[in-house]
């Protein structure tokens, strides 16, 4: 199709600057169409769309030394994780966890010893200003309970110092205070493999020059490296701290009556979720990688076919770029497709197109029908729901499956009755998550034990599984769009619970995005969709807190620094995706008239590349809050086009496309 090129840039320019864009706005119908081009030409041939997830360096960092620990050195992935590596280092010798981020004390360390074992000389002056700034953030005795235990490995910190991961843990009854479902899925999935490797130890001897003594502070390497201790004499950190010097007076004296049972039982337990219907245990890197150490401290060797295929399913989260190889910690078609479809339908497209049906069909085919980890604290008879990567079957989760069935809602399905049931059964399964509180959270129910925080090996920031509100407003959104009444009783508890979570300056933490922006998008997004009065004092002050940090130049932009310092929440350079939220949060509340809402819209067409995409270098994904964040590919690529779409339709008071399904 042929497009006048003055649409691409004049309109903008004729427009006065308190002069709102309407619906029918040449400027916007192109923006979206370009839009819409973008992201079928990324279609895949069944339907599917998968972005890539760009991460930071720790993840090749991690291979490297995964690969002098088993012995099995590719010298050419080796060579190009170095490149990998060097590439991202930063002007202070450090590398940091997130684009335009501070050195941090975890990757800089992973990535210094990386390079170390790839034959890098210590001498190199970019080897010397990296050693320099990890002695300057506290050198090794700073990193957390992970990076010390895969040191610990390569034999250059002290296995005396870590955490014990006692493997018996597996064999604890629900009924106990603790056992392994009390902890996230992600945890879980990490842990157990870990507790087979703490059982284990299996350490390689590095010669000389490939040790770490330089990343020690002076006169600090035999130091005593146990976690400190609380102040007060009774809190639960001291407790577990006392308990695990227990476990480590025990060891010695071999006094593990249940640990042969608890191997076992721990590899079967391993072994059944990297099986059929998984694409790796839990789809997710780091379980991934320490599955494999795991198998191979159980004695398991490539000529095994379950080692092979958790072998095969690691290397599938390889990027084999010529310019850049990258490892992504996993994939995204589920959750990518489902905002592809709704984005494509709410900017114009046929609910009838080959393209669309093409893609709910592909989602069809991944509901989840067999009862994972979930069923340990859902008592729910029916299995269904979506995860987020291709096979994943133990884990589906709550974020995704809402914005499945927000996706399928918008089209046409050639068989209405079967697509009825699927709704119905998936339906009952979302409801099924509400957790005490009022909210759902991502993969299991009421993982809320805070206590557990304190766990010596619970500083990566992610041994429970909250209810928060991005997650909460999402599922509410859904229920707006299927016709749920208001005074039902889940929606009346999710509806409390997001006012009981609101900051104090009106917006709302995002867990699964970055960060107040996200939250309080969504949320209020969620509000509008399930019919709540927008015009209420509590929600215009999310509307407000939103207008209060958009940027001179009309974008919003928000650093994972927020999850650190909430100080700092609203505050970024502006970014198409957090702009794209936040001019959805504003039309949720009506008022499309507002300069913030046209200084948005302006924003977003201004920076529209050529091919329909926006340019975004800022991470605005989560994995772990100040541990482990993702950039989404597709997020400078859908909600730019979903925010468009949005407005144009609520200028037109259509607000969002029809549903094919409505709850009875």
């Amino acid at each position: 199709m042929q497009r006048p090129a003055d649409l691409i840039s004049l309109p903008s320019a004729r427009r006065s600057a308190d002069e709102s864009y309407p619906a029918n706005d040449p400027q916007i119908a192109d923006a979206i169409s370009r839009a819409q081009e973008n992201l079928l030409r990324q279609q895949k041939p069944d339907g599917h769309w998968c972005g890539e997830l760009l991460v930071d360096s720790t993840l090749c960092s991690d291979f490297v030394l995964y690969m002098h620990w088993v012995g099995e050195i590719d010298a050419q992935i080796q060579e190009r994780c170095v490149r990998h590596i060097l590439k991202r280092q930063l002007p202070d010798g450090g590398w940091n966890i997130y684009y335009g981020g501070p050195s941090e004390i975890n990757a800089c360390v992973k990535a210094y010893f990386a390079l170390k074992l790839a034959g890098v000389s210590a001498d190199a002056p970019f080897m010397q200003e990296a050693r320099a700034n990890i002695l300057r953030l506290g050198g090794i005795p700073k990193t957390n309970t992970f990076s010390k235990l895969y040191l610990a490995l390569m034999g250059v910190f002290p296995w005396q110092y870590l955490p014990t991961i006692p493997a018996e843990m597996v064999l604890l009854p629900k009924w106990s205070p603790f056992h392994i479902y009390k902890m996230s899925s992600w945890s879980r999935a990490m842990l157990i493999p870990l507790a087979i490797i703490n059982h284990f130890k299996p350490t390689r001897q590095l010669p000389g020059d490939k040790q770490l003594h330089e990343l020690y502070p002076l006169g600090t390497e035999h130091s005593d490296f146990r976690l400190p201790r609380s102040e007060r004499f009774w809190t639960w950190r001291n407790f577990f701290l006392r308990v695990d010097e227990v476990l480590k007076f025990m060891h010695p004296l071999r006094v593990r009556p249940f640990r042969k049972q608890a191997l076992a039982e721990a590899e079967r337990w391993m072994l059944e979720r990297i099986g059929e219907g998984s694409d790796g245990l839990a789809t997710v890197y780091p379980a991934m990688l320490n599955c494999l150490i795991a198998l191979r401290c159980l004695g398991y060797t490539r000529k095994d076919a379950i080692y092979a295929k958790a072998e095969k399913d690691f290397a599938g989260l390889f990027v084999d770029d010529a310019e850049d190889f990258r490892i992504q910690p996993c994939l995204s078609p589920v959750w990518d497709t489902a905002i592809n479809i709704i984005s494509l339908v709410e900017s114009g497209f046929s609910a009838e197109d080959p393209a669309l049906q093409k893609a709910a069909q592909w989602l069809i085919d991944k509901e989840v029908r067999i009862r994972g980890d979930w069923k340990e604290n859902n008592s729910y008879r029916e299995a269904s729901g979506w995860a987020f990567e291709y096979n994943n079957v133990y884990y589906p989760d709550t974020d995704d499956t809402a914005m499945v069935l927000m996706a399928l809602r918008l089209v046409s399905p050639q068989d209405r009755q079967s697509l009825a049931d699927l709704f119905k059964r998936a339906l009952g399964w979302q409801l099924s998550f509400q957790c005490k509180d009022g909210g759902w959270a991502a993969f299991d129910k009421d993982v809320t034990t805070p206590w557990l925080e304190d766990m010596p090996f619970a500083d990566h920031n992610a041994i429970l599984d909250p209810t928060c509100s991005d997650l909460t407003a999402r599922t509410l959104e859904l229920f707006g769009y299927i016709g749920f009444d208001r005074n039902h009783e889940a929606v009346r508890r999710a509806v409390d619970y997001i006012q009981l979570t609101q900051d104090d300056d009106g917006s709302w933490y995002g867990r699964w995005g970055v960060n107040y922006i996200y939250g309080t998008w969504q949320v209020l997004r969620g509000l509008r969709a399930i019919g709540e009065d927008m015009t209420q004092d509590w929600i215009l002050r999310g509307r407000d807190w939103l207008e209060s940090c958009q940027n001179e130049d009309g974008g919003w932009g928000e650093t994972c620094a927020t999850y650190d310092d909430p100080t700092l929440k609203g505050l970024g350079e502006s970014t198409a995706s957090q702009t794209a939220w936040a001019v959805m949060g504003l039309c949720a509340c009506g008022d499309l008239d507002r300069p913030s809402v046209q200084r948005g819209l302006r924003f977003l067409l201004s920076t529209q590349e050529r091919d329909g995409s926006w340019t975004e270098e800022h991470i605005t994904g989560t994995g772990f809050p100040k541990v482990f964040y993702l950039k989404y590919d597709f997020y400078r690529q859908n909600f730019p086009l979903l925010a468009l779409a949005t407005y144009k339709n609520y200028r037109q008071r259509t607000y969002h496309a029809p549903s094919f399904y409505r709850c009875a």
